[in-house]
């Protein structure tokens, strides 16, 4: 008889532990990750940040989000608990939003001095717009650095086409306007 490395546990067991052995099951369920990961150019895009988890046990107190390049009229939501943050900057180029045109807003936001015990699960969330510049098809990352009491986990590797980072920043698909 040939047992399995995960055990002689029954079927269910042995098809879950083949999915984890082969990398069917997403690792992105260990990371930080945006909850819509699609969204239309030139309209708004609600962004909500789900955490799942601290580092190595320690709680998260700080998570930052660096704003893309071309995401505009950025509002983040407070979190009762949390001081808010927000860095505005120029833009790297004017951009049209309904009958205005701006030239700089928010380029990084930082809610901190929170407490998310790894136990639990977490959202942070802002209201932008996808300026209709940005070119559907491609994919914008939102590097995020997340601060625990102890450690940090930096999520701000930006990904290439079959690589596998262990700390990806979240990322959105870009699709054309309905």
């Amino acid at each position: 008889m040939t047992r399995s490395f995960c055990g002689d546990t029954g079927v269910l067991m042995t098809v879950v532990c083949v999915a984890v052995t082969c990398g069917l099951v997403p690792a992105a369920f260990a990371h930080v990750t945006l909850e819509r990961n699609q969204a239309a150019v030139g309209a708004p895009y609600k962004a909500v940040l789900r955490v799942p988890h601290g580092c190595d046990g320690s709680p998260t107190t700080a998570l930052r989000v660096k704003i893309p390049e071309g995401v505009i009229d950025v509002k983040p939501m407070p979190k009762p608990g949390w001081t808010l943050n927000i860095v505005k900057g120029k833009y790297a180029k004017t951009y049209s939003l309904y009958r205005a045109q701006v030239s700089e807003g928010v380029t990084e936001i930082d809610w901190s001095g929170g407490n998310l015990p790894d136990d639990y699960y977490d959202e942070f969330v802002f209201m932008s717009f996808l300026a209709s510049d940005l070119q559907p098809g491609q994919t914008i990352y939102f590097p995020v650095v997340q601060e625990c009491e102890r450690g940090v986990h930096r999520w701000i590797e930006i990904p290439t086409e079959g690589s596998d980072y262990p700390e990806p920043a979240p990322g959105l698909k870009l699709v054309p306007k309905p």
